[in-house]
This record gives C-alpha cells, sequence and structure tokens, in this order.
C-alpha cells in the first residue's frame, strides 16, 4: 500500500443536506491501495525473480495504438487484460438534487526507470557502493492522483488525468557513481457523464482513456509500459446521495442495475460494511471502482502490520516465508525497491505479539440457520462431534428434493453474501461431489460446472465451487438414496425434515 493513509472513524460534519451523518471520506477505502500496488513487486521481492520480470497485470492502460495493433479489445468485467480505456457505470440515489455534490478520484502508477551509472557515467545492471550498499536498475512506479469535484446535477465534465516526463538525478556517495530515474509523459483524460434515470436516481459514466500514441506499435511490452497507466481504479463520493449496490441492487433497481456498462473495471461499495444487512438493497456514500473482483465493502484485515498487506493468514504466510530468505537474497531484495526493503525491516523487527495476531483470526461464523444435527451427536468442538458425517454420502434437502452426491443442480447464487465471482456461474448447470457441514451448522454443497472441460480433474484432486442449499435448484425432480434411511429404518420424518 501507499503512505499516508489515515485510518479510524470519519468526522461528523452537517452535510448539504442538512444531516449529521459522517461526511464520506476516500481515507475509508484503505483497500484502495492495495489495488494500487498489487503485482507490484511479488514475493521473494527480488529482481532476478522470474515472477518480478512479468508485472502489472492489473488496470493497464496503454496508447491505443499499441493495445489494437493486432485487432480491438474485447471488453470484460475486470482489468485483467490491456486495453486504452476503463468505464465505469453506476447507479447514484440522490436525495437532494440542489445540493448534491460529488467528487471523484482518479489514481494509477506512472512507470519510472531506474539506471543505475557507474563512476564514468556508464549504465550498468548493479553497483556495489564502497559501504556495501548494492544499486541495481529497475522499473519502479511513481503513485499518481487526479481530483474531480461536481455539483451532482447531469451534465458531462472532463479533465486531464495525465502525467509529465521528468528526469531525477541521485548522486552515490564516494563517487561511486548515479541513479537517473526517467518517466514519459503520459496523455490521459477522464469524461464524466451523468444521465437522469428517474426523479431520484443517476447514472453515472466515468471513462479514462490514455491519448498517447506508441513510438512503436510492435514494441515488447515492457517497454510500451513507459506510456501506461498502471493499476488504474477510480474511486467516487457523494454527499447528499448514495450509491446503489450493482451486486445487490434492491428489487426496484435490478434492471437499471444490469443496465450498467462496465469495461476492465468491477465497481463495488466501499466504507465500512452496514451492522446489519439491508432489507432491500445495498448502498452506501463510497465507490470503488476496480480492475480487480471485489464485493461490496473489501476491508485490509485489522491484524495487517503495514503496507502492501492484505490479510491476516496471507500476512502470516509472507512473513514466514520471508524470514526464510538467506542474507544474499534478502541484500537483493533491498537493492530492488525501497518497498521491498520496507518489508524486510518489517519482518525483522516485528514484535511477537503482532507475529501472534496473523494466525487463527475467525470472522465467518454466524448464528447457525440450519436445522438442529438429528439425535443426540455432540457439538464439533467435543471428542466424535463428525462421527456419522460422510460427505461423500450425506444428503440435505432442497426444495422438497434430496441433494447429495451425483445429483444434478442449476445454480443460483445470492447477490447478498454471495462470492463477486459467483456472477459468472448464474444459471449454468453443475453435479454434486459431496455436501459438507460447517463448524457453524450450516451446509455446503460442493459441485463441479457441467460444462467445465477441466471438470473431471477438478474432481479427481477435490477443487470445487461451493454454494449453499438455497443457492441450488435441483434438476430431475428425484431424490438421491438417503443411506441413513437405508440402513436405519424410522417410523416418521426425522426432526430435520418434520
Amino acid at each position: 500500500m501507499a503512505e499516508g493513509l489515515v485510518y479510524g472513524r470519519a468526522p461528523r460534519t452537517a452535510l448539504a443536506d442538512g444531516s449529521d451523518r459522517p461526511v464520506p471520506t476516500f481515507e475509508q477505502i484503505a483497500v484502495a491501495d492495495a489495488v494500487l500496488y498489487e503485482g507490484y513487486l511479488l514475493y521473494p521481492y527480488r529482481r532476478s525473480s522470474p515472477k518480478n520480470r512479468a508485472r502489472w497485470q492489473f488496470g493497464v492502460l496503454l496508447p491505443r495504438d499499441w493495445v489494437e495493433a493486432d485487432g480491438p479489445v474485447r471488453p470484460g468485467v475486470s482489468g485483467s487484460a490491456d486495453s486504452w480505456y476503463q468505464q465505469t457505470e453506476c447507479l447514484v440515489r440522490v436525495r437532494r438534487p440542489d445540493t448534491a455534490v460529488l467528487r471523484l478520484r482518479v489514481r494509477y502508477l506512472q512507470m519510472q526507470h531506474k539506471q543505475v551509472e557507474d563512476g564514468r557515467q556508464r549504465a550498468v545492471e548493479s553497483l556495489t557502493c564502497d559501504d556495501g550498499t548494492v544499486q541495481l536498475t529497475f522499473e519502479e512506479a511513481v503513485p499518481r492522483t487526479a481530483d474531480l469535484t461536481v455539483p451532482l446535477d447531469g451534465g458531462e465534465h472532463t479533465f486531464a488525468v495525465g502525467s509529465p516526463a521528468g528526469v531525477d538525478t541521485e548522486v552515490l556517495p564516494a563517487g561511486a557513481g548515479r541513479v537517473v530515474r526517467r518517466r514519459e509523459e503520459l496523455r490521459a483524460r477522464t469524461t464524466l457523464v451523468a444521465e437522469r434515470l428517474g426523479e431520484d436516481l443517476l447514472r453515472l459514466r466515468v471513462r479514462t482513456a490514455n491519448d498517447g500514441h506508441s513510438a512503436d506499435p510492435h514494441a515488447p511490452r515492457d517497454r510500451a509500459l513507459r506510456h501506461a497507466l498502471i493499476a488504474t481504479h477510480t474511486l467516487l463520493g457523494v454527499e447528499g446521495g448514495e450509491f446503489v449496490s450493482l451486486i445487490d441492487p434492491g428489487t426496484g433497481l435490478q434492471e437499471a442495475a444490469r443496465g450498467c456498462r462496465n469495461d476492465f473495471t468491477f465497481p463495488v461499495l466501499g466504507g465500512a460494511p452496514p451492522a446489519t444487512a439491508p432489507e432491500d438493497g445495498s448502498a452506501s456514500a463510497l465507490l470503488l471502482s476496480s480492475p480487480i473482483i471485489l464485493p461490496d465493502h473489501p476491508q485490509v484485515a485489522p491484524e495487517s502490520p503495514g503496507d502492501l498487506h492484505d490479510a491476516g493468514e496471507i500476512d502470516e504466510i509472507l512473513t514466514l516465508r520471508t524470514m526464510l530468505l538467506t542474507d544474499e537474497e534478502k541484500r537483493e531484495a533491498r537493492a530492488t525497491d525501497p518497498r521491498a526493503a520496507e518489508i524486510l525491516d518489517r519482518v525483522d523487527t516485528m514484535p511477537p505479539e503482532v507475529f501472534e495476531r496473523l494466525h487463527g483470526a475467525i470472522r465467518s461464523l454466524h448464528p447457525a440457520t440450519d436445522p438442529p444435527p438429528v439425535g443426540d451427536r455432540p457439538a464439533w468442538w467435543q471428542e466424535g462431534g463428525d462421527d456419522g458425517l460422510c460427505p461423500a454420502t450425506d444428503t440435505v434437502l432442497v426444495d422438497g428434493v434430496r441433494v447429495g452426491g451425483g445429483a444434478r443442480v442449476r445454480l443460483c447464487p445470492r447477490g447478498r453474501g454471495a462470492d463477486a465471482q459467483d456472477m459468472f456461474l448464474v444459471g449454468r448447470t453443475a453435479t454434486v461431489a459431496a455436501v459438507f457441514h460447517d463448524v457453524d451448522g450450516s451446509t455446503r454443497l460442493a459441485v463441479t460446472v457441467d460444462d467445465d472441460p477441466a471438470a473431471e480433474l477438478h474432481g479427481w484432486y477435490g477443487r470445487f465451487h461451493y454454494f449453499r442449499p438455497d443457492e441450488v435448484e435441483p434438476l430431475g425432480g428425484t431424490d438421491v438414496p438417503d443411506p441413513a434411511a437405508a440402513t436405519t429404518p424410522s417410523p416418521g420424518p426425522s426432526p430435520s425434515e418434520a
């Protein structure tokens, strides 16, 4: 992540509509910095690592002539493919049209070529100074930001979001040489259009485009990146209104949400999630349009000890692996990039209590909504708590049909509370491989998608999609055999079936 974010609650200030709600601030979208530096530098943080030779895979806006040298690009829902533009469309519910204000921020990285030169100003790949420090030629990046604040009254606004060319020179100690950092000019613009769909509903379109030209449309990608906006994403905040979730828009706005076209980006609600689930659709005064698919209200784990970390369990793995780097590997990582040096310093000086809190955080447990266990089965934490459970043969009732291994279903993931990736599977048919019981009493169906060419392979090594029973529709209308009923005759329905 970038430095300088302010965490905590937003100040309470009277807004233009006279309310006393917290003023939405972009600092409340702390995860945006994780988006900005996604793919910037990967473990083991060394220039020599093969995966650090193919960097920056998300939100890359290159000159149009370079992108379309072999034909037009095909728009997608996220920015994992190179493009020359990025488009966000979202819905805003306006409470006070005469005083509503929209704030927009475009953020990206500008590549900076770091060239090391020796005492004769000859370009070299590496240089060791008298004090033992090492300098490496490498591709760095500089964070860039462009802001716009306008009344939310419709109309169109266009503003420049590019960055000028520049050269910075750093002289190394004792005449060892110098480091020259060069940046190419970036020409780009963002256009905002507000379209009224109803008395209190607007559709916003934010389109950011790279207006530059490539000297060689067939140049290698690493050269073209010098003229690119990297990890491009947009932050939106509204006073006197609220953004409607495109994942969970509510019953009255589903058609308007489906009409929003998002190319190479994925807009989600920002800020902290609500304490209780909304009854009809989700909304927020903040929105993050990210080149990476995220859920509404994405958050950085509170256990994360610093920048460039995302979640507790990931931090633990990266911390342990960083501890295993040799002294020589650490020396190269420190010379590769200042952010890599910061990570090494943080790991080397991490207090035991900070390291311990990275392990074992559980946030997914919730009150059980499934029927209680049958009979006197003990709780899961007691010895024998999972006796009698068998994922391969267990079944669960779905719409009056008993579903288990081998049953075919249609996938109907719910918008609210579902994984953002599930939208790709709506309406697809699948085969149930197993029924799993969570420790909180809920049930999940493990399935393989029928038209997935790798379905058999996924089933072989146990890589499944998981859905709740209320997210599938049984196909065929017949029960799979209930092994419990076949071996233990019962005079009547079980408590879970009654």
